[in-house]
């Protein structure tokens, strides 16, 4: 009876850590971007998330249009688990049924998104930042100002000026608006976008690319994300950013559960966790982008700092919103005719 006793004994201890070992090799795969952005998301969220479940993260990292490519050629044997991306391309995975519908009911912390969060049923922000203008002040001609985006167009700034060449969005919906319209007739700004053609001194392939370009003067004024002009500064570059009265236009990140994760229940934790408001917190103290929900309480350094939104006043008062699923769908046109009239010689 005691042998009995104690073969069975040793079974469920072996039983245990067998499940133990499982549980330990868990993992959940997240698709982002590499470099400072995906050391935000294994710092901000990863390491809360990870000390919550036991449950390890690991990356696919690599450029926005190349992970959705490599997304659709994997659809039917899904490499990640939980997907981020901007807000426009996310509806890109929408449209090719990459992404889950969410349960909202599993994201509780969800319940503070602000308004322009909440993207589409299959993605939510994570963080949001602007693309507005970025300058060197001893280098920018006497008389030029921003208070406007017109101050872009100031002949001064001649051969001065670079902007994305991989999205031309943020400009061409700039010109629409000085022009009396918007992102859904963009095109009343055509003449107004191939008037700034002679302030174009260079077009930035990527954020080290933009970083060159500020730290050597090639480009002293540049159209330029918030969160990567905030980085440079801590480098040692002294730019500045400006919010035009129109306001800057907003850009938000997002994350999707990647249709067929056999992980879905980890991911929502891992989403729920990516907007508690402590991590939102964070992730705008270490990252300068702004938290995605209302209750993040935010140092009053860095909420002070221009395209950091804490208000709902800030929210609605200054940035220029380009609803993502128009964005999506014009994204092509806009980048040709880009590429066509403003960047060709």
């Amino acid at each position: 009876m005691k042998r009995a006793l104690k073969f069975t004994a040793l079974m469920l201890l072996s039983t245990l850590a067998i499940g133990g070992q499982a549980s330990a090799q868990e993992k959940l795969v997240v698709s982002t971007w590499g470099g400072s952005f995906r050391d935000l998301i294994d710092e901000a969220i990863a390491k809360k998330f990870t000390a919550e479940t036991g449950v390890k993260v690991e990356y696919i990292t690599g450029g926005t249009i190349d992970r959705l490519n490599q997304a659709k050629l994997a659809a039917a044997k899904p490499e990640s688990d939980v997907t981020f991306t901007t807000a426009h391309v996310g509806w890109l995975y929408a449209n090719d049924n990459l992404f889950e519908k969410l349960d909202m009911a599993k994201i509780p912390n969800a319940s503070h998104l602000v308004e322009q969060a909440k993207i589409s049923p299959y993605h939510i922000g994570a963080w949001a930042y602007v693309y507005t203008i970025g300058y060197l002040p001893d280098q920018l001609p006497k008389g030029v100002s921003f208070e406007s985006w017109e101050g872009l167009w100031n002949p001064a700034l001649k051969g001065m000026v670079s902007s994305p060449d991989f999205d031309p969005s943020h400009v061409m919906v700039v010109a629409a608006k000085l022009s009396g319209g918007d992102a859904s007739n963009w095109e009343v700004g055509e003449a107004k976008m191939k008037a700034l053609k002679p302030n174009y001194k260079a077009f930035y392939t990527n954020d080290a690319n933009s970083q060159q370009l500020f730290a050597t003067g090639e480009t002293p004024v540049q159209v330029v994300l918030s969160m990567n002009a905030y980085y440079m500064q801590a480098q040692g570059v002294p730019i500045k950013l400006a919010i035009p009265k129109e306001g800057a236009v907003l850009g938000v990140d997002t994350m999707g559960i990647t249709k067929g994760s056999t992980k879905a229940e980890l991911a929502y934790k891992f989403i729920n966790t990516a907007l508690d408001p402590e991590v939102q917190a964070k992730i705008a103290e270490l990252k300068k982008g702004s938290p995605v929900v209302d209750n993040a309480k935010v140092k009053p350094e860095i909420a002070a700092l221009p395209g950091v939104f804490t208000t709902a006043d800030q929210w609605a008062k200054q940035t220029l919103v380009i609803d993502a699923k128009l964005r999506a769908e014009k994204t092509g046109t806009w980048r040709k005719w880009f590429t066509e009239n403003i960047m060709a010689p």
